[in-house]
């Protein structure tokens, strides 16, 4: 009697996937993006509350007399007072601290720029022994709060000579200011095409006509991204010109003029030129954001695309 082999069965197929589980998924997923999406939009509106407001009520008070700012203080004033920009400016000498202010803080920048540009493009594009020591040495300036070192800055600038100057305080803005700058820069010099360079070097230029007039002109997003950062930073810097210029009144900065303004008034505290020197220290730096916004955005952008 012969056997018969049957043939073996074959394997069920894995259920196939339906059109509608796809779709649900596809669903649960927008709604989890829509959702997110919506409570960053809540975050960001909170955010600009808060500070949109408080911005707001100075630029209010500012026009106002110190009957109205106490009396109403959330409400349009009467009549738009001028003459208490004029008064802060003269008799309270906030025209002097803010060009005391103007002279530091360009000149602290245009410091920081310079050195921190030539930093950050020798760390970024050139490999020496202790690069990286040197760049991380910078980094950590990062994480190292200004206020640590008042006094030890202190006598350092005093035995320097530079104590009540402006050139100690735009020295030590500058010190205080490359660690971010070359940090940024660093990694936007990364960022620019060998090529170019290369093609500058058989070109017959010098390592420093090729960094002024090559790649410096190429990272000109994030140098201008970088050095609005510096000058607002520095503009508003209160606690470094309250230890290097204590002495010396008449080369004090806004933030130490309109400080001044507030503590020594008393009972006869003239609260509308208060506001008034506040919004002629505010708006300068809300100017310089919105006219240099788009410049801002390319150069915090522009090293991730590239």
């Amino acid at each position: 009697m012969t056997s018969q082999t049957l043939p073996p069965t074959p394997a069920a197929p894995p259920p196939a996937r339906t059109a509608g589980a796809g779709r649900s998924r596809r669903a649960t997923a927008h709604r989890e993006v829509r959702l997110f999406a919506g409570l960053g939009q809540v975050a960001l509106a909170g955010w600009a509350v808060i500070v949109i407001v408080p911005i707001l009520w100075t630029f209010l008070a500012a026009f106002k007399d110190t009957g109205e700012i106490f009396g109403s203080p959330w409400t349009l004033p009467a009549e738009l007072r001028w003459q208490n920009f004029s008064r802060a400016w003269t008799r309270a000498n906030v025209g002097r601290y803010f060009l005391n202010s103007v002279f530091v803080v360009s000149c602290g920048t245009l410091g920081t720029m310079l050195l921190g540009s030539m930093a950050a493009y020798v760390l970024a594009r050139y490999r020496f022994v202790g690069n990286r020591a040197i760049y991380y040495l910078f980094v950590s300036g990062l994480a190292f709060p200004v206020f640590l070192a008042l006094v030890p800055l202190f006598f350092v600038v005093r035995n320097l000579g530079l104590l009540d100057t402006h050139t100690g305080v735009i020295l030590v803005y500058i010190a205080y200011s490359l660690p971010f700058t070359v940090f940024f820069l660093a990694a936007f010099f990364r960022t620019l095409p060998n090529s170019v360079a290369e093609a500058g070097m058989i070109d017959g230029c010098s390592h420093t006509r090729l960094f002024f007039q090559v790649m410096l002109p190429m990272a000109k997003p994030g140098l201008i991204s970088v050095a609005i950062f510096n000058v607002i930073g520095q503009w508003a810097q209160y606690q470094l010109p309250l230890v290097l210029l204590s002495n010396a009144k008449d080369k004090w900065v806004l933030t130490q003029g309109i400080a001044d303004i507030s503590v020594n008034a008393g009972y006869q505290a003239d609260w509308s030129g208060l506001f008034a020197a506040l919004t002629i220290a505010i708006l300068p730096m809300i100017v310089v954001y919105a006219v240099f916004q788009r410049q801002i955005q390319s150069g915090l952008t522009s090293g991730a695309v590239k």
